[in-house]
């Protein structure tokens, strides 16, 4: 008697990999289709072609089968067809949720995109509201290779709630190289953030491991999904602290089909000069003040002279006068509106012409729009225009400003007190603006100024991460650029190192011209272990009072141990350990010590990186001064002598500050090495 053959497709796990054989196929068809597309016939000019050509290579980036990246990571079976308004399946629906949409040769959906309002649930249905779904459906990865799968009945009331073993795996799994997303472990609170409306700005309070940089960029895929024409329009732009931040979290949005969002930091928005000197903390604080806004306001609009003389406009035979007194209602009447001073400047050439226009009226004549440009152009009304009204380049007035003792006091009085002004005036003042050595700060102010001269272009959206650091001037000029669309600010209070960091989230939002956002408070900790969290949380009290700990929800209590240090050669042997295990490294230290650090490491024959560089499979430790590690990760952590982060800051709730942000860098294991005392608020 024979044994019937056994088919394979029986077993659920080889179904679903039949499902992503089938769907990577339908991936590589669509974008087969978009690479055959002939343009010849359809543009009309070679203009057409061009932008035809770039949307077209856009769309076969965008549909790019990343061989290690799972295509659906999810399964969502509903137990009734969805409603009219998703019109799409029928009962008993199954939809596979992926990282973006594919489809067969037919139409017909194979994986739909984590964003569609289908997919929803797949995030936060739970026991207690199912939303009508029968089974979701988690998948695990070997690299590109679906390997297991694990299923929650969520309309059966005799299944125990449990939590899934692929989500924490998920959430824990080591990293080597740059930023993943986070598309298969959104948790319900994150969903809710990504998933809201672009009319509204939202600041999301995060401490460590809480998942704030993914959940902002996750929201602008989002956005883009649900208002793609609106904001191919008018541009979305992601601000980070520093170009290392930028590096690590790049390729987060184009794994997810994205590749039109612009990434940059405030320097760059704000690069009207270069920068070629610095700040003392005191000058920059006051620089960085809102206070400086009025201050160049008023040092601007000092330049508007009152009119003492006629202007006398001649046209062939005839003179037409327009007198003193009514050149004077002209630039009150401009004054008045309010408008920004260059498009004020622009308009005064019109108004008076339209006066003239008025006066030849009156004497019979049929003057036009073209005799209107005509007087605007005249030469005598050009000089008035500059008598009354002259051109200002936002450079030199604040070159003035910190040159010209006078000038800044005149224009600060009631503003800023003399020591204010004394803290901010350069001790040599610069010949020009070629020359002067402008600061960080000094560039925000002439970009302040170029607003008041000459609206800034506007975004529909803008993230704005680590928010915390920025000064106030630093928020206005990120408002600048997202005056008619909205924001997505991101940071964590406990975690601002500057002299200006940000106290409260609702006078940062003012700041930026968002006072209606809303704020939201993230505090389940996914990334960082549980005794880690809490070590660092002991800092809490000393640097963000009343501000509520993070508590680590992961399963896995994670690797934490404080060691005290003879010399480099222990810090070198605590990263040669943690180097034997999987995922990357990260060595921090308060930054006077990266250069002896750097030279253990060399003799120790142990390769490195700096922070922004991807890590690989052979170099996996990067050196970070203690600087530059804010907002990025690695699997384990050696921190470096606690004590020397602290001291290298200007005050000691700074320093502390920076001692929490590097304390919280590590995902799976941390080790603190000291030869000094630790400092006294890290004990129990």
């Amino acid at each position: 008697m024979s044994t019937p053959a056994h088919d394979p497709l029986d077993d659920p796990l080889a179904r679903e990999r039949a499902h992503l054989a089938a769907s990577r196929a339908a991936l590589r068809a669509m974008r087969e289709d978009v690479e055959a597309l002939d343009i010849r016939d359809v543009a009309a000019n070679w203009v057409n072609a061009q932008v035809l050509t770039r949307q077209i290579d856009e769309r076969i980036k965008a549909l790019a089968d990343l061989s290690d990246t799972p295509l659906f990571f999810g399964r969502l079976d509903y137990l009734h067809a969805p409603g009219a308004e998703q019109a799409e399946g029928a009962e008993g629906e199954r939809f596979y949720i992926g990282r973006r949409h594919v489809h067969d040769a037919d139409g017909d959906p194979m994986v739909i995109d984590w964003r569609a309002p289908v997919s929803q649930p797949f995030y936060r249905a739970s026991k207690k509201d199912p939303m009508d779904v029968g089974l979701r459906r988690r998948f695990g990865y070997t690299g590109g290779d679906l390997t297991a799968y694990e299923d929650e009945h969520l309309s059966d009331p005799a299944e125990a709630a449990a939590t899934s073993k692929l989500l924490q795996r998920e959430i824990e799994r080591p990293r080597v190289g740059p930023m993943r997303d986070i598309v298969a472990t959104i948790q319900p609170e994150q969903d809710e953030i990504v998933r809201s409306g672009l009319s509204g700005t939202v600041c999301v309070q995060g401490g460590p491991g809480t998942g704030k940089t993914a959940v902002g960029l996750h929201r602008v895929a989002y956005l883009l999904y649900a208002h793609r024409e609106r904001l191919a329009r008018t541009g979305t732009l992601v601000i980070g602290p520093n170009r290392s931040f930028l590096n690590y979290i790049e390729q987060v949005l184009p794994a997810l089909g994205e590749l039109t969002v612009r990434q940059a930091t405030v320097d760059d928005l704000v690069a009207h000069v270069d920068v070629r000197g610095t700040d003392e903390a005191a000058a920059a604080l006051v620089k960085g003040d809102a206070r400086m806004a009025e201050v160049l306001r008023r040092a601007l609009y000092a330049h508007v002279t009152p009119p003492t003389e006629p202007v006398v406009v001649v046209r062939g035979s005839r003179r037409w006068r327009i007198p003193a007194y009514e050149l004077e209602e002209i630039v009150g009447e401009l004054l008045a509106r309010d408008i920004r001073y260059g498009a004020a400047r622009e308009a005064l050439p019109q108004r008076i012409a339209h006066a003239v226009l008025v006066r030849m009226e009156q004497a019979g004549e049929a003057p036009d729009d073209r005799v209107q440009d005509a007087v605007a152009r005249n030469s005598a009304v050009k000089a008035a225009v500059k008598e009354i009204w002259p051109a200002v380049d936002p450079a030199k007035l604040v070159l003035r400003l910190l040159s010209d003792a006078e000038f800044l006091a005149e224009h600060s009085a009631g503003i800023l007190d003399e020591d204010e002004r004394k803290t901010i005036l350069w001790a040599r003042p610069a010949r020009s603006v070629k020359s002067a050595k402008w600061s960080a700060a000094d560039a925000v102010l002439i970009d302040e100024a170029a607003d008041l001269i000459q609206r800034t272009h506007s975004l529909g959206h803008v993230v704005l991460d680590e928010a915390q650091d920025l000064s106030p001037m630093q928020y206005r000029a990120v408002g600048r650029r997202c005056t008619t669309g909205s924001a997505t600010v991101l940071g964590d209070l406990a975690q601002g190192t500057t002299p200006w960091a940000t106290r409260s989230w609702t006078e940062a939002l003012a700041h930026l011209g968002k006072p209606e956002g809303a704020v939201e408070e993230l505090t389940a900790g996914f990334r960082v272990p549980t005794d880690v969290i809490a070590y660092a949380s002991r800092l809490l009290p000393h640097i963000a009072p009343g501000l509520t700990p993070v508590a680590s929800v992961r399963e896995n209590p994670g690797f934490f141990e404080v060691r005290t240090a003879t010399g480099a050669a222990d810090v070198v042997d605590a990263c040669a350990r943690l180097l034997r295990n999987e995922g990357s490294t990260g060595l921090i230290a308060a930054d006077a010590r990266i250069p002896a650090l750097a030279e253990a490491l060399t003799a120790a024959g142990i390769s490195y990186l700096a922070p922004g560089e991807e890590t690989t499979r052979e170099t996996r430790l990067t050196l970070v001064p203690a600087s530059l590690a804010k907002g990025l990760e690695y699997d384990y952590v050696v921190l470096d002598e606690p004590r020397a982060v602290v001291d290298g800051e200007p005050d000691e709730r700074t320093g502390l500050r920076r001692l929490y942000v590097a304390l919280t860098r590590a995902v799976s294991g941390l080790i603190v090495t000291h030869t000094a005392p630790l400092p006294p608020q890290l004990a129990e």
